[in-house]
């Protein structure tokens, strides 16, 4: 469901790009409510916020911003228990989040979009209240083979900042490993949330993305 968005609520504006509040379910009932940059393509990225953090992140807000830029329609939205969406906030919860995200995807390939590019920032840093039940998702969750897991087939970008207090860089380089089709961008001096290297971030992601439209539009080029 789609519904105009109030102007104090949208985000940088970017000449010819309309912003519109939507309202997706997901398959427990609750409602995900999100923004679309509208540019006019049918290409688009979906960007998904950290842990205790919102669609109106900073950093979420600057890369879809440097997106539309590009001609790149770009969707943000609340996971649930966060932001404007229903349902209560959990911690770890991966699974969950993964299948929220697969409604997000099924409802603008049914609009008829060309989801190009997923792109998440962390899980975060806050204070938390951790159940068993979501402790134990975290714990059981094996990264290692989740990883191992990503079809070859889809490109995978990692940015991680040298100076990151929550995350440490180690991590970045074991991904970097084990995901077979994986492209890794140390930014010098950031910290977790890039407080000052939001451009040299927003550059190193539109820049992948391109990539792959240049390369798509080569393919259907050759055919």
């Amino acid at each position: 469901m789609a519904q105009p968005l109030p102007s104090d609520d949208k985000a940088e504006e970017v000449p010819g790009i309309s912003q519109q509040r939507v309202i997706i379910p997901n398959e427990h009932g609750e409602k995900l409510v999100g923004v679309l940059h509208e540019t006019g393509s049918k290409k688009l990225a979906i960007l998904c916020h950290g842990f205790r953090a919102s669609k109106d992140d900073k950093t979420l807000l600057n890369l879809t911003a440097a997106l539309t830029r590009q001609g790149i329609s770009a969707f943000r939205f609340d996971f649930p228990g966060n932001g404007e969406s229903e349902g209560a906030f959990q911690y770890g919860n991966y699974r969950r989040e993964a299948d929220d995200l697969h409604a997000v995807v099924l409802y603008w390939s049914k609009q008829k979009y060309e989801v190009s590019a997923i792109i998440g920032h962390s899980k975060g840093k806050d204070e938390y209240r951790v159940t068993e039940e979501s402790l134990m998702d975290r714990l059981n969750t094996d990264m290692h083979a989740a990883s191992l897991s990503i079809d070859k087939a889809c490109r995978v970008l990692t940015v991680h900042g040298s100076e990151d207090e929550i995350i440490p860089t180690e991590d970045a380089l074991e991904f970097a490993k084990l995901i077979p089709n994986h492209k890794l961008h140390i930014i010098e001096g950031a910290n977790h949330c890039y407080t000052a290297h939001q451009e040299e971030l927003a550059s190193v992601v539109v820049g992948f993305i391109k990539f792959d439209q240049v390369e798509d539009a080569s393919a259907v080029g050759d055919v």
